[in-house]
């Protein structure tokens, strides 16, 4: 990563939750970092520019990563949960949540990550979720975030010898607020056995991990922070 000015990292869903979370992290850090979210800016810092953009509108999202300028990360935070069982779950559900985690990701990915290879470095993070392995009653949000960790992995593929990384970092249940968006109130999280929620901070120092030099070898990777849920209890 170059040292003679700022890192540049692009955040989606900086506004709450993990990408907030990582944003504050990052710039603790000295980058500089452009925000992508439909909702207003929290984050008040000089290394902070904040532009607002639905990004499940593919076209909106292409278009705003075109706009940035050299970028040396990107991580994908920006996400929605909606709740059904097979049947009774909305289409118009299903299509937001594929369109902000995996189409959203794509028109990202596919502006930003070619500059990354042709100046030969580069990292990119997506948020996924231990649901992706599956979750009765989360069958479309659980799809869409396993297609980040196939995404991943073949972009990874793609790009291991141009320096440019590709990873999945996926909490358990996370104390964001997508745990109170009323869509989901007669599905309460289910706690880890640690016996309390993954802290948003603590998915941001994985994610800040893997955009640093120290990561350079690790890509194509689903790291979970579990807080326990996949130990055989």
């Amino acid at each position: 990563m170059p040292s003679e000015a700022p890192r540049h990292a692009v955040v989606t869903g900086s506004s709450s939750g993990i990408g907030l979370a990582v944003a504050q992290r990052l710039l603790d850090q000295g980058w500089r970092v452009t925000g992508l979210d439909l909702a207003p800016a929290v984050v008040a810092h000089p290394g902070f520019r904040a532009q607002p953009v639905d990004l499940s509108d593919g076209a909106a999202a292409e278009a705003a990563a075109g706009g940035l300028g050299p970028v040396q990360a990107l991580v994908h935070a920006a996400g929605v949960l909606r709740v059904g069982r097979l049947g009774a779950s909305s289409a118009a559900d299903a299509q937001l949540m594929w369109q902000l985690h995996v189409a959203a990701a794509s028109a990202l990915a596919g502006v930003l990550v070619p500059a990354m290879a042709q100046a030969g470095q580069g990292r990119v993070v997506l948020i996924g979720s231990r649901v992706a392995q599956g979750k009765a009653g989360r069958g479309q949000y659980a799809a869409s975030k396993a297609a980040l960790i196939s995404l991943a992995r073949s972009w990874a593929a793609e790009f291991v010898a141009q320096g440019v990384t590709v990873n999945v970092v996926s909490p358990a249940a996370t104390a964001t607020p997508m745990l109170a968006d009323p869509s989901r109130a007669a599905s309460s999280p289910v706690l880890p056995p640690i016996g309390r929620l993954i802290q948003p901070a603590e998915v941001a120092a994985l994610v800040a991990f893997l955009l640093g030099p120290e990561a350079a070898a690790i890509t194509g990777q689903d790291i979970p922070i579990c807080g326990g849920s996949s130990l055989p209890l």
